[in-house]
């Protein structure tokens, strides 16, 4: 890389401007917070993977649209989906949803605690009981949730009052949850700093008196969420998480059929999930009433929407842009045993576009450096689809395939062509050599701390 007046290359000044942001005290409780949930969300990752793409009856192995194994075994798909064998694939699926819904089911209520606890460690190191601030930072989180769930009975819509919506607890609660918690420990810490406790004698044990000098300032944490919830409920007729989600949800909704709604879906997206948060917790509800649809009706013929999930997902997520991609660049490229080591795990998942055990493990995850790589790889890869799509290279994508097909394959039966397989082919090549001088300056850094750390020993 050049260098400019003051003899610095690019990769030492941006180096020197990662360090600085590696450094700030929000950006790393953010980054231990899901590094400490991350176990559980790997779990849940290869049980994805091995439900959608091994167990799955209409997927890529036993599937109409994979190896039609199901057809072969049986004479015909319908005698294997009829077939105990299929039912069985089917309740190992079952099996393999358990571990999501002791994890992504309720990751909300996961970051909250983590969260809560790294937070309150962080910032208030004064404070002798931190477990008070997830106490009081879950109960806020809880206070604010929607307790109603609309229900279809006799096809007519039912509210069900006084039953919490578990859509919150998992991934869509995750951005209010980060909030929510936040404010509560902030609030309860500041409370607690103004000494307005209830102070019990010494001969009290010490785990009581700490319960009880939370009381007033728990107190009045609680109170400021309760009167929250009911200003969000009474004047916004919603809880405050759906008012999150309204309020990102609107604004998209005016300019979702425009190029300006998809450059920032995309650019957001990998954005989003950079700072942990995951991208279909935001999205997803707006992309069910609106790329969602466009891509219904794109297989129902009924449409050639270009822009809509199933494009998303073949000029991106099945390309392996977010997995593969990544993956690949650091195993070839990069000369840090620990990261080539890390990838070689990885490679397996990311084949599939499982791509929890690269950002999380590595991880990629509020990582500096790996930033803007992960974040303008998504955006530039789906137009390169879509300067394909306009000059006619492929067709609008109508068939709808498993997120998991691995990349090349998915573009094959997304496209229904071997165009299809090269474009992402030419996503996924593109992809990497983005990734490259970023797994050197990753490089540099590591065995520079290397070389610092042998030198003090």
């Amino acid at each position: 890389m050049g260098k400019n007046e003051n003899g610095k290359s690019f990769s030492d000044k941006f180096t020197e401007v990662v360090s600085k942001i590696a450094g700030n005290k929000l950006l790393l409780t953010l980054r231990d917070s899901f590094v400490l949930v991350a176990s559980l969300t790997l779990l849940a990752g290869f049980a994805v993977m091995i439900s959608s793409v091994f167990l799955d009856p209409n997927g890529i192995i036993f599937g109409q649209d994979g190896l039609h194994l199901g057809k072969l075994i049986f004479g015909s798909s319908k005698a294997f989906l009829n077939s105990g064998f299929a039912a069985g694939l089917m309740k190992a699926q079952e099996l393999c949803t358990t571990f999501t819904k002791g994890s992504m089911s309720i990751n909300a209520v996961l970051v909250v605690v983590i969260f809560a606890n790294t937070l309150s460690k962080r910032y208030f190191r004064k404070n002798k009981e931190h477990m008070n601030s997830v106490l009081y930072a879950l109960a806020a989180f809880f206070i604010c949730l929607p307790w109603n769930v609309t229900t279809e009975v006799n096809g007519s819509a039912v509210q069900i009052d006084n039953i919490v919506n578990s859509n919150f607890l998992g991934q869509q609660g995750i951005f209010a949850g980060l909030i929510i918690s936040g404010v509560a420990v902030v609030l309860y810490n500041k409370l607690s700093e103004k000494d307005i406790t209830i102070k019990m004698p010494s001969s009290v044990p010490p785990a009581v008196a700490r319960s009880f000098e939370s009381l007033v300032p728990g107190f009045l944490t609680l109170m400021v969420f309760i009167v929250a919830t009911a200003i969000s409920n009474t004047f916004a007729h919603a809880s405050l998480p759906e008012l999150f989600l309204q309020v990102l949800q609107k604004p998209a909704m005016a300019i979702s059929k425009t190029a300006g709604f998809a450059l920032f879906s995309q650019i957001t997206w990998p954005l989003f999930q950079w700072f942990g948060i995951h991208p279909s917790a935001i999205w997803s509800p707006i992309f069910g009433m609106t790329w969602d649809i466009a891509g219904n009706e794109n297989v129902l013929g009924a449409a050639h929407h270009l822009y809509s999930t199933l494009f998303m997902n073949y000029s991106t997520i099945a390309a392996g842009t977010f997995a593969l991609a990544p993956v690949l660049a650091i195993l070839i490229f990069s000369k840090v045993k620990s990261n080539k080591k890390i990838t070689k795990i990885a490679l397996a998942p990311a084949i599939f576009n499982i791509s929890e055990p690269i950002t999380f493990g590595l991880p990629i995850i509020l990582n500096p450096i790996y930033m803007i790589p992960f974040v303008i790889v998504q955006p530039l890869c789906f137009y390169i689809a879509v300067f394909f799509t306009k000059i006619g290279f492929i067709d609008v994508i109508c068939n709808n395939v498993p997120w998991t097909v691995p990349p090349v394959l998915s573009g094959l039966l997304f496209s229904g062509s071997i165009n299809g397989a090269i474009v992402q082919l030419i996503n996924l090549i593109v992809a990497i050599i983005i990734y490259i001088p970023f797994v050197r300056i990753a490089d540099k850094m590591a065995l520079k701390k290397q070389e610092t750390e042998n030198q003090e020993g």
